[in-house]
């Protein structure tokens, strides 16, 4: 069988095909991953230029020798196609493409609509139907702040609904004037629809006037002598100034945009986003694109900029630090996305080029910041390579650990650790499907190994998903369960050392396992050894959370999810009642009946459930004559 042409012929190839028209090309690898996706005006044209690889940067000339096959979508403008490649690199991750690691969704403040009193919430996921949004916030932090100093300025309630309906007296939040107590009635319907009202008007924008206007009504409650009233709208009006106060730059001249500041050093870039919603700040995050050492700023910051709204709408302005590449037609792109016209701004001078100086200032100081602390851990993963003869510095530390109760809710996890720190995006769970005997740990290794690697081949090697060292939390036995399992895919050229605190249990003098030698342990003092400690207890960490919640779950499936006629409604007002499964159990038949949604018959059957005997009691009653 022929083999298939790589590089410039398969592209070649490819050309045939490809029309003259605006679209996104993909360039593909030998086993189908994606190494690059580009847009082009012309598709024909764009793709041409890579059949010339003498022109061609190395960067590019070795992507050109990868490519196996090319695929084409055609788009009917390049606005379009600027947009479509935007979603398929942060939905593929190419190799060689500029990539955004934002892998997080972002918080808004909510105000539900399907209630009487309506209540304000921190929102993260899928909209809520009815609601009303402002944002995005940069951090729940930032979100809170705000829900705080709303809470002082017009006392909206932040209780759930079932907390709500089964309040009997104001609580601890009305008597610190945080809330209006609507549970109990201290507030008419209509007087706090107004205060939702005001909130809506404050938080769009409105807050000048707004304020303006309670100042009027203060000093007209003061000539009234209704100095009760004068307090609680001086209050409020107090509320306004703590809001405004609250983050680091609120731009009076600015209502909607988002700062959007680069700093590039040694090869990396960091970008310093600033939401401000409503003429305030709602805080800022910093960004790390992976991209190559010599990739212009233009370019860091128009690829950035299409990934970060792929999933967003885009505020009416963008101000930027520099004018990314191609800025008219990735205005068009984002004008396209919101539904309505976008702008891209270098402010030069004015309130507008403060606001993006300080942004400039602290991408400069964070990326500053992170060079520092990765030539630290650069230092530290040498020193692993030495330690475990390693061929060089390992890019991707995997370490393993399991957790259980008695065999019950067992789970595996698995961290990764690397030259930037803890990679939160690839950890993973595994709920350990056995079957596996109680208290098998080898046993639970396994199945964790088995369904890890099930699809890494020796092929892999040198990939982003390929690790450099497996750490496994335990001794021998852990050790040699792993090695079997990697023997058995081809990856046994993959190091594994175990890590065990030894039969005196000190977390100061762990052994280490690797095969080929005696165990052995570090000095205390030894920095290599608070590195992998700092990763063992990371693991350790992640996998006694992810069986606490699963244990918790279980739990609660048990207790109620078994008992007929209790659906999600009954199940939740019960544990609202209740708190618990367990306090369900313990709860008096006379209890139960007063539940909402559960009658008499009802009760019975729950109590029944959980006191069998009774059961027993009441069918011998029910047979004597």
């Amino acid at each position: 069988m022929p083999e298939r042409p790589h590089g410039a012929p398969a592209i070649r190839k490819a050309l045939k095909t490809i029309p003259e028209s605006p679209g996104v090309y993909r360039m593909i690898g030998v086993k189908g991953e994606v190494l690059y996706v580009g847009k082009a005006l012309n598709l024909k044209k764009r793709v041409t230029s890579y059949t010339h690889v003498a022109r061609l940067p190395d960067r590019l000339k070795l992507m050109v020798s990868l490519t196996a096959s090319m695929e084409i979508v055609v788009t009917r403008t390049e606005a379009e196609a600027l947009l479509l490649e935007a979603n398929y690199i942060k939905r593929m991750k190419p190799r060689f493409n500029i990539l955004l690691r934002d892998d997080k969704s972002y918080p808004w403040l909510l105000l539900s609509g399907d209630h009487a009193y309506p209540r304000l919430m921190r929102q993260r996921g899928k909209p809520v139907k009815g609601a009303t949004y402002w944002g995005p916030f940069a951090s729940s932090r930032a979100v809170d702040q705000t829900i705080q100093v709303i809470q002082r300025a017009f006392m909206l309630r932040t209780c759930t609904d079932s907390v709500f309906e089964s309040r009997t007296r104001p609580c601890l939040l009305h008597q610190i004037k945080r809330c209006s107590a609507p549970c109990v009635e201290r507030i008419s319907p209509l007087e706090y629809q107004r205060l939702v009202e005001q909130t809506k008007e404050f938080l769009s924008g409105g807050g000048r006037e707004l304020q303006q206007r309670l100042t009027l009504e203060m000093e007209q409650a003061s000539e009234e002598l209704a100095f009760e009233r004068a307090a609680l709208i001086r209050d409020r009006i107090r509320g306004f100034a703590n809001l405004r106060a609250s983050g680091a730059i609120n731009p009076a001249s600015i209502q909607e945009a988002d700062v959007v500041a680069l700093w590039q050093q040694a090869g990396q870039s960091c970008i310093q986003v600033f939401f401000i919603r409503g003429g305030r700040n709602n805080g800022n995050r910093a960004f790390y694109p992976r991209h190559e050492t010599d990739e212009p700023a233009a370019d860091v910051l128009a690829a950035f900029l299409l990934q970060f709204y792929e999933d967003k709408q885009p505020p009416l302005q963008v101000l930027t630090s520099s004018e990314p590449a191609e800025q008219p037609l990735l205005t068009e792109a984002l004008s396209l996305q919101r539904g309505q016209k976008v702008q891209i701004l270098q402010p030069q001078r004015g309130e507008k080029k403060a606001v993006l100086d300080h942004a400039i200032l602290n991408a400069r100081e964070a990326l500053e910041r992170r060079l520092a602390e990765t030539a630290g851990q650069a230092v530290l993963l040498e020193k692993v390579a030495e330690l475990f003869d390693l061929p060089g510095p390992p890019k991707r530390i995997e370490v393993y650990d399991n957790s259980h109760l008695m065999g019950q809710a067992p789970y595996g996890a698995m961290i990764v650790g690397g030259p930037e720190g803890f990679v939160k995006r690839a950890y993973r769970k595994f709920a350990i499907r056995g079957p596996v005997a109680p208290g098998d740990d080898f046993g639970m290794m396994k199945e964790v190994m088995t369904r890890r690697f099930a699809q890494l081949t020796p092929d892999d090697s040198g990939s982003e998903n390929w690790p450099d060292l497996l750490l496994i939390d335990g001794g021998k036995g852990q050790v040699r369960v792993v090695r079997e399992i990697l023997a058995e895919r081809g990856l046994s050229s993959i190091p594994v050392v175990g890590i065990a605190k030894g039969v005196d249990r000190n977390a100061g003098r762990e052994w280490f396992f690797v095969e080929g030698k005696e165990p052995f342990q570090l000095p205390v003092n030894d920095a290599v050894l608070y590195y992998l400690q700092r990763l063992r207890d990371e693991v350790h960490r992640f996998v006694i959370t992810t069986h606490r919640a699963g244990r918790s779950r279980a739990l609660t499936r048990s207790g109620l999810d078994e008992i007929p006629g209790v659906g999600p409604a009954r199940k939740k007002a019960l544990l609202t009642r209740f708190g618990s499964a367990r306090h369900v159990g313990q709860a008096a038949l006379e209890e139960l009946e007063h539940v909402p949604g559960i009658n008499r018959e009802m009760a019975q059957v729950i109590y029944g459930y959980f006191h069998p005997e009774w059961v027993r009691e009441q069918s011998d009653v029910l047979k004597k004559p």
